[in-house]
């Protein structure tokens, strides 16, 4: 399946990922991340080049917990830009429209999973387990 993900939404997710990987720690953006959630997010990096092709619910998922983690550390920036400037400084407007746009990506990828999950229901009569989230392929 293709998650359509327009220009300035990669920009958001690939200025997130950095700052979620501590790309920007010299300008007071840090995040401590547990590993797990850290290689997903380092797995995602190369994707964000454009749509991203999905071939399986568990790769739905983990693309998810990415997209999440991102757009945790986006609110965390937009808050603290909004407390050091002001709410309507060009900064946290900016930093709004990062965490708005990564908000949007993550609401489609939850939508394209729940219709995963309802469709492997549909085909083989049973709630996905595990493996079948991992091996029923969805084709683009």
């Amino acid at each position: 399946m293709i998650l359509n993900v327009n220009f300035e939404e990669l920009q958001a997710l690939q200025f997130g990922a950095g700052a979620f990987l501590g790309e920007f720690e010299d300008q007071g953006v840090a995040v401590a991340a547990p590993p797990e959630k850290r290689a997903l997010v380092e797995a995602l990096v190369p994707l964000l080049e454009g749509d991203l092709s999905i071939d399986t619910l568990q790769e739905q998922q983990e693309i998810a917990v990415a997209v999440s983690a991102i757009l945790s550390t986006l609110h965390a920036e937009m808050d603290a830009t909004i407390v050091a400037m002001h709410a309507a400084d060009e900064t946290a407007v900016a930093a709004y429209f990062d965490y708005a746009h990564c908000r949007a990506v993550l609401a489609r990828l939850e939508e394209m999973g729940d219709h995963m999950r309802a469709l492997i229901e549909l085909v083989t009569g049973e709630a996905p387990t595990s493996e079948v989230a991992r091996t029923f392929a969805f084709p683009n």
